[in-house]
């Protein structure tokens, strides 16, 4: 059945508005958006409108169309937030279908504000001293996303008791991304490693600027490595806190993700001239057999719908 069929979205607009979601997320987050295909047809078009809404504004930031004053365009987007959550309909085919998923699955506000106050805090912060100063970007930026994705994936129990391994979630695909993206982020005048953290290697931010081999800046990406794979852990005993239709995407995003890891590890650290990439023969390799599972389950209980 179609996704959107499936989730009970009419009106050719709002079709359409969803199926410009999930465009954006099929061309951005390739990883992600495999997962998605474990998720249930119903719940697909939320988790693309939610990716797709998180991509416009980094795009905003990251990638400004020329003459665009990044700060200006946030706003914009605030604005439009405004209007979701005051019961209007934006004119713009990312929020619209944002507004139709925030009223189906009550997500709070408070999540979208503080991920517009991470991605302005990128506007003007350029690098971080430690991990507790780094802890109000990571929340904006990070946790919200597995929080606001935590009722489209549904939770056997309380959403309260969830929660923490949702946060963990998020934070441990935002802790890879600083990890892989290194030497483009410094690009852009920005390092997320915190300063502290490096110096204990004896690397400095001038040390990774100059792009060259180094066993201290070796060390430092190890530890930081170590350190992320322990979120992944606390990530893990969060899924089974899922309803266990959710349990097969969010399971099979965290191993990709964490593979991001072993590509970093396996091109010896090298993340200032090369970005780590999870080769697609493993990530078919990783998600083929859920997605075949899926697919035959699906197409039994269908027989037996017809059958009866």
């Amino acid at each position: 059945m179609n996704e959107l069929d499936a989730a009970g979205i009419t009106g050719r607009e709002l079709r359409a508005a969803y199926t410009e979601c999930r465009r954006i997320n099929a061309h951005y987050g390739r990883t992600f958006f495999l997962a998605t295909r474990l998720l249930p047809a119903r719940a697909r078009p939320a988790a693309h409108t939610l990716y797709g809404f998180a991509r416009m504004a980094d795009e905003l930031v990251d990638n400004p169309a020329p003459g665009s004053d990044p700060a200006t365009e946030l706003d914009r987007v605030g604005a439009m937030v405004d209007v979701v959550f005051d019961g209007g309909t934006p004119d713009d085919p990312v929020l619209t279908a944002l507004s139709d998923t925030v009223r189906r699955y009550g997500i709070g506000r408070d999540l979208f504000d503080a991920f517009l106050k991470a991605m302005r805090m990128d506007l003007t912060t350029t690098g971080y001293a430690t991990f507790a100063e780094l802890g109000e970007y990571m929340y904006g930026s990070a946790a919200v996303i597995g929080l606001q994705m935590l009722p489209v994936f549904g939770t056997v129990g309380p959403r309260a008791g969830a929660e923490a391994g949702a946060v963990a979630l998020g934070e441990a695909f935002q802790l890879t991304n600083f990890l892989r993206d290194v030497g483009e982020d410094l690009d852009r005048g920005r390092l997320y490693l915190p300063a502290a953290e490096l110096a204990a290697f004896g690397v400095s931010r001038e040390l990774l600027e100059r792009r060259r081999p180094d066993p201290r800046i070796r060390a430092a990406l190890a530890y930081f490595v170590a350190r992320t794979r322990a979120v992944y852990r606390r990530a893990e005993a969060g899924v089974a806190l899922l309803r266990p239709e959710a349990r097969p995407c969010v399971r099979t995003a965290l191993t990709l993700y964490e593979g991001i890891l072993d590509e970093i590890v396996a091109m010896d650290y090298d993340v200032l001239t090369r970005r780590a990439v999870v080769p697609k023969r493993r990530r078919l390799a990783v998600a083929l057999p859920p997605l075949v599972s899926g697919w035959a389950r699906e197409t039994f209980r269908g027989g037996r719908r017809l059958r009866s």
